[in-house]
């Protein structure tokens, strides 16, 4: 049985956790000071710390591809733009524990060699941005951030950024765009942000998880957190339970946990119910259902299965739940949130939704069935950016695994259940 591994919500329960005495000293920052940027770089290579964002990409080797002796300044960006449907992992780490962010901003700034770090926060959770500032400023009250840092002669400025509230701006060239007070639009790639990103200068963009995962890497060794996890899916990651489950919450502990052993720590489904369906990533990764429990949640076992573990979003539906309501709802949400640059997003999504609404209301064809899928197929891998083939995850997995649902719609010309019994209030 996998136990859980708190270590970033290891604190969450403390009344002052969001501050400067509940979290401490930054003795990990004062220790990386005292160290050679590059063995930092190093030991989070070693440490296989992957992006804690959904994309999993390795973290060391992406601070590794700034280019160094170059005469330009160097930026980081945090990208605590947090949105994905279900995904809520980020939002309450900066609630509780916003001093691991800063901390690793400062660890993350010196490796990379960079004076000016931003942290870009989604402007919605106005709650979040000023516990964010206010650590922010307890850190320079103490000297931690600004000039000299810990007497090392490093200096770094941090500026909070409040976004508008685009979900294209978790695009990390969206972000950059917006940042620079742009429309919120992903760029073309390459020059990748690495080479040309913030200010056409090189930045590296890293999760909110991923940057808070830093410090403990550095305080407590590469080997401790490659001892975590699975051979390439290393450490320990915040699994967010949502939905139709007795304890929703976030869940720390070593990738690689089943959805059944989280059920378990999380009282199961709701009492009366069974599961029907879950997403592993969040709305924007392939469905799964309930033989898939034993799945182990890393990126290649998930992969292997046909999704992906993205932000280890875990959407819980139990048999009350109609797949095509909720097919449409997160549908909906794309539709809205394409930013209109490409084609096949601006309209694709629009048309899904369009064909969606008539099929959820029993109204449509089998044919219809056919002609989402198609227009899924000429979004996926065509559109600018991933957010459109995100928005076909949900549409070819569920009419793979429950196209009689679907059919049943035709059948009784509406939809077979009823909408409040998955509800909270719903009857047991």
């Amino acid at each position: 049985m996998t136990t859980l591994t708190p270590v970033l919500t290891r604190n969450w329960d403390q009344p002052n956790s969001f501050t400067l005495d509940g979290y401490g000293e930054y003795a990990a920052a004062k220790k990386a000071l005292s160290l050679d940027p590059d063995a930092i770089i190093q030991t989070v290579k070693d440490s296989g710390l992957r992006g804690r964002g959904g994309a999993g990409f390795p973290t060391g080797m992406k601070w590794g591809f700034i280019p160094q002796n170059d005469g330009k300044a160097h930026y980081l960006v945090v990208n605590a733009d947090e949105s994905e449907p279900g995904t809520c992992k980020d939002i309450p780490l900066m609630m509780a524990n916003p001093h691991a962010l800063v901390e690793g901003v400062i660890i993350t700034a010196y490796a990379i060699r960079a004076n000016h770090a931003f942290i870009y926060v989604r402007g919605e959770v106005l709650h979040v941005i000023r516990r964010v500032q206010a650590a922010v400023r307890e850190a320079y009250e103490k000297g931690y951030l600004g000039t000299n840092i810990f007497g090392s002669g490093y200096d770094l400025e941090l500026v909070v950024h409040s976004g508008a509230g685009a979900y294209i701006c978790g695009e990390e060239t969206a972000l950059l765009d917006s940042l620079e007070g742009f429309r919120g639009q992903p760029r073309l790639k390459p020059p990748f942000p690495a080479v040309a990103g913030l200010y056409a200068c090189p930045t590296v963009i890293n999760n909110v998880e991923s940057v808070a995962s830093v410090p403990s890497i550095v305080a407590n060794g590469a080997d401790w957190f490659a001892g975590m996890g699975t051979e390439k899916s290393k450490g320990f990651g915040i699994f967010s339970l949502s939905g139709h489950v007795t304890r929703p919450g976030q869940y720390e502990a070593p990738l690689g946990i089943t959805l059944r052993e989280l059920l378990d720590m999380a009282g199961g489904i709701r009492e009366g119910h069974e599961l029907k369906f879950w997403t592993p990533g969040g709305s924007s990764t392939p469905i799964f259902t309930a033989e898939h429990l034993d799945v182990p949640l890393d990126f290649e076992s998930v992969g292997a299965k046909g999704s992906m573990l993205g932000t280890r979003a875990l959407q819980i539906f139990d048999e009350t739940t109609c797949v095509v309501r909720a097919v449409l709802r997160w549908t909906e949400f794309y539709a809205h949130e394409s930013c209109g640059k490409c084609t096949p997003c601006r309209e694709g999504t629009y048309w899904l939704k369009q064909v969606l609404k008539r099929l959820e209301k029993g109204q449509g064809s089998e044919e219809d069935l056919a002609t989402i899928t198609d227009i899924a197929d000429n979004i996926l891998g065509r559109s600018f950016c991933a957010l459109g083939d995100g928005a076909t995850s949900c549409i070819h997995s569920s009419v793979k695994l429950f196209r009689d649902e679907y059919l049943k719609h035709f059948e009784i010309g509406g939809c077979p259940f009823d909408p409040a019994a998955s509800t909270v209030w719903g009857s047991k």
